[in-house]
């Protein structure tokens, strides 16, 4: 199998969005710089001058429930959509400055940041990335779900989710991905969750600032509301699951494959895979 490297790109000029956290509910802003050649994406707490930038790194992981937090207290919380987008449009290194400890959930999918990375430009780089094409399966478990990494010789996913309301069952995505079709088909895909399950959440310090502008509700009947893709859930587990794999700081050369899973089990897959 040979593997070719990739070019790197940055953005030509700022891009600024704002919005409420997810789980916080706290309105956020947040302000994407370009950044040199090899730099790769770091973020860094406007709100606390002191605090050093982190870099959207799986070594830069804290916690992985309900999404990703890179720098622990003094870090970023969901920083998965933004990787996602930076992914779907090429952009390899980004400085990321943000007025408080969640991204912003904008409409609850990485489409905004897709197209506010796209209007402002890229530029190409010197150098490229050589891509992480791995010899052989690497297989992550917990419990019943799991993920699984084979070799390829581009990036592939294939997504099963079992969802509890009997009106949707399983949805399964297979594709082979590329940017176009990731921006197009994936990128809008929201995030999603289960009704019943909203309070407890919320009595936890989660999806405080969901609603029906930023989610996908599901309930015992099926969807709440419209979704923009009949399977939205499953294409939007495929758009975490490439935002957290995008913390490998590579382009990823495999096949994965997963079966209810979440952040959790991407980011030990990423872990593995990085050594």
């Amino acid at each position: 199998m040979t593997a070719t490297g990739h070019a790197q790109h940055t953005l030509r000029e700022l891009v600024t969005l704002s919005g409420v956290g997810v789980h916080s509910g706290a309105p956020v802003t947040v302000v994407c710089r370009p950044a040199p050649a090899g730099a790769g994406i770091t973020l860094a707490r406007a709100d606390l001058p002191a605090a050093r930038p982190v870099a959207a790194r799986v070594a830069s992981v804290t916690d992985s429930t309900r999404g990703v937090t890179l720098g622990g207290s003094n870090g970023v919380r969901t920083v998965e959509h933004l990787l996602a987008a930076a992914w779907g449009v090429g952009i390899t290194n980004l400085h990321v400055d943000v007025d408080g400890a969640e991204l912003p959930a904008l409409d609850g999918s990485a489409a905004p940041f897709c197209l506010a990375f796209e209007d402002a430009g890229l530029a190409e780089q010197d150098g490229v990335l050589d891509p992480l094409a791995p010899a052989e399966p690497v297989w992550v478990q917990r419990a019943s779900a799991w993920v699984l990494a084979l070799p390829a010789e581009r990036f592939r996913a294939t997504y099963i989710v079992a969802l509890s309301s009997a009106a949707l069952g399983i949805q399964v995505i297979d594709v082979e991905m590329d940017r176009r079709r990731f921006v197009r088909e994936f990128a809008p895909a929201r995030t999603w969750g289960f009704v019943e399950e909203l309070q407890a959440l919320r009595a936890a310090g989660l999806a405080r600032g969901a609603s029906e502008e930023n989610a996908l509700a599901i309930g015992p009947q099926g969807y709440i509301g419209t979704p923009r893709f009949v399977d939205e859930p499953a294409r939007h587990k495929v758009l975490d699951l490439i935002g957290d794999l995008s913390l490998l700081g590579r382009p990823l050369h495999a096949h994965v494959i997963a079966f209810g899973a979440g952040h959790a089990l991407h980011i030990e897959l990423a872990r593995r895979l990085a050594g």
